[in-house]
């Protein structure tokens, strides 16, 4: 393990077979999860999942009667919904009373204003490391209590309690992961095309050409959302340059000059910089919302207005808004390997307390146990890094996969590269890396210009 240079929270390192897990995870979803189909598997799961518990009651909560909590993210749509049926669960079994606050991005600067108005939430979901170690610094965060980190320890591999740690203490149990190395596909389309899933990124580009030729636009991305465009960059650059100069950057221990950033934007131009490859074009893909560019790829039968969309497991939340079934009219493939390995990037958002009671440290110890995961894993669009969640729990062979994938790849996972870094630079709407790359997909030839306005944010946010 190791600090960065602001010692903000630490990071699973590459172990000697960093890259070697990664290469199984890769290829246990190549070989899975276009074979699935969107309905229960046959059973068999059961005895392989991610992991070993059953879905009944494993962690024991107290009496609440007449308490009162509030939890807060950045959740909408179904994502917020099914996680109210989590919350719900809670309150059954102990008498609380819980509501959802809606946050915004980023939500830490949502969470300075409620503090400042007294009305803090009581726990909150932050989507990235920074922000605990932001929470933690403001005195906002408290140290989770002995239960919750019995939870904690019980179920989660130490790279996953690493990074919800600070200067030594658990202060996050991450309730949600990502799988973000997946590109979804109409398959209609590909049928039609006669393209084939790709395994490299050439192979990628051909497919791409061959889709072109059929008359359907290549690509669909949410550019309004500059987090996609983070995450295309950060599986780039991670198969590309590997696991090492990744952590490397992800700490700004090297300069976004770095002739390895240049080399991955240049590949990515390779897409975002090929005419028509974007459905909408530039122009277009900055106005396309992340919703959007998903259900807007399984819209419109065998003519819709991309073929292909690139992010992680939860794209099937969207899906699910469209009458395409997962597996069957909506499939997927691992990101293609860029270099030696195919990426694997995982995300999350962890539970953090921010108002010490009772209460709050039993909610985020029930956050923390297979109860409450189990719940929203049957509800599909949802992985957890809780390894005792049984594979079963989830509601198709597809998912299962994905979250098999997931818990086989242990400590040696690389974490989203923006979300480990200060929010000023990774996290904030209209500004550092999410800018910058806004105004890439706008100008994919500028490539020494975005280096060069990555570097200057991120000095300025580092502080080095």
């Amino acid at each position: 393990m190791r600090r960065s240079p602001d010692n903000r929270t630490p990071v699973p390192r590459t172990r000697g077979a960093a890259r070697a897990a990664a290469a199984v995870v890769a290829g246990v979803l190549a070989v899975s999860l276009t074979a699935c189909g969107g309905g229960d598997d046959d059973g068999d799961e059961d005895a392989k999942g991610g992991g070993t518990g059953d879905t009944g009651t494993t962690v024991t909560l107290p009496k609440l009667d007449g308490a009162n909590l509030s939890v807060a993210a950045v959740w909408t749509g179904a994502e917020q919904a099914n996680f109210k049926k989590v919350l719900a669960e809670f309150e059954k079994r102990t008498g609380a009373k819980v509501t959802f606050v809606p946050a915004q991005d980023p939500i830490i600067n949502f969470l300075g204003s409620k503090i400042a108005g007294g009305a803090p939430p009581d726990v909150a979901l932050l989507p990235q490391p920074g922000a605990i170690k932001q929470a933690v610094d403001k005195k906002w965060a408290k140290p989770l209590g002995a239960e919750a980190q019995a939870e904690l320890a019980k179920n989660y591999s130490q790279g996953w309690q690493d990074i919800g740690t600070v200067d030594g203490k658990p202060y996050g149990v991450y309730y949600k992961a990502a799988n973000k190395s997946l590109i979804w596909y109409n398959a209609q389309v590909f049928e039609n095309a006669g393209a084939s899933e790709p395994k490299t990124w050439d192979e990628l580009l051909t497919t791409a050409q061959t889709v072109y030729d059929s008359g359907v636009t290549p690509f669909s991305v949410g550019g309004a959302d500059g987090w996609t465009l983070t995450d295309w960059f950060e599986n780039i650059y991670l198969s590309q340059a590997g696991p090492e100069k990744y952590d490397q950057l992800a700490a700004h221990e090297i300069k976004w000059t770095d002739p390895s950033v240049k080399e991955a934007l240049t590949t990515l131009a390779e897409i975002w910089g090929k005419k028509d490859y974007v459905a909408g074009g530039a122009r277009g893909a900055l106005q396309t919302e992340f919703p959007e560019s998903v259900t807007q790829t399984f819209t419109g039968g065998d003519q819709p207005k991309a073929a292909m969309v690139y992010e992680g497991d939860f794209v099937q939340v969207n899906i699910g808004e469209t009458k395409a079934k997962v597996g069957t009219d909506a499939k997927v493939f691992p990101f293609p390997a860029v270099g030696d390995t195919a990426p694997v990037v995982s995300g999350g958002d962890a539970a953090v307390i921010l108002k010490d009671s009772k209460a709050a440290q039993a909610l985020v110890t029930f956050l923390a146990s297979p109860d409450a995961a189990g719940i929203q894993a049957k509800l599909g669009g949802y992985l957890s890094p809780n390894k005792n969640v049984p594979n079963s729990a989830y509601p198709n062979a597809v998912q299962q996969k994905m979250a098999e994938a997931l818990i086989g790849a242990g400590d040696d996972f690389r974490f989203d590269m923006s979300d480990q870094a200060p929010q000023a630079f990774g996290g904030t709407p209209g500004k550092g890396e999410w800018k910058a790359l806004q105004d890439f997909l706008k100008d994919p030839k500028d490539v020494a210009g975005t280096q060069q306005r990555l570097e200057a944010d991120a000095a300025a946010a580092y502080g080095n």
